[in-house]
């Protein structure tokens, strides 16, 4: 395999694998049987990656897997179109629309904790890492940086209001210029 075809499969994998909740949630709002279910979501699991090629990487990630996933729902009611309980198309459509359009908007919002996050200084930056990646509580940050667990409660509060004014600062202005 190609040096190519290898980081174009890593990057579809690392895609699917940030979407896949988004998928998964649609399909379970369409699909109410577990196994059928299950195995839907690996069929499209499977078309998403072997049709990354085709994937416009203008367009969002998700809403072109959303896509995938409701052509993928669209044979399966098509195969049990006798059964009562399944949805019509319409109603189908608009479920896929629904979940593409709040992917969208929580895509946007990562994009701005990411860019907020990255603005922070470099003790903030320490201290996010200690207690979000890491999973340190308080008194654990406080013995790594030599404060006490009361004064780092604080300043990760105040960071996460910082946060949050600065995703709502980036919201605004995307709004305004939209």
């Amino acid at each position: 395999m190609t040096t190519y075809a290898n980081t174009n499969a890593r990057q579809a994998t690392r895609m699917w694998t940030l979407a896949q909740p988004t998928v998964s949630a649609y399909v379970a709002s369409v699909i109410r049987d577990n196994t059928e279910r299950d195995d839907l979501l690996q069929e499209v699991a499977v078309s998403v990656i072997e049709s990354f090629d085709r994937y416009d990487a203008d367009r969002p990630f998700v809403g072109w897997a959303l896509g995938i996933a409701h052509n993928h729902v669209k044979q399966y009611f098509h195969r049990v179109k006798r059964d009562r309980r399944v949805f019509d198309l319409n109603t189908i459509s608009a479920i896929t629309d629904a979940f593409a359009r709040v992917s969208e908007a929580q895509t946007q919002q990562l994009d701005y904790l990411r860019d907020c996050l990255g603005a922070l200084d470099g003790r903030s930056k320490e201290m996010c890492d200690l207690r979000y990646r890491n999973d340190f509580k308080p008194a654990a940050i406080a013995q790594t940086m030599g404060m006490t667990a009361n004064s780092v409660a604080k300043a990760l509060q105040r960071i996460r209001t910082q946060l949050r004014n600065c995703m709502a600062r980036k919201s605004a202005w995307r709004d305004a210029t939209t």
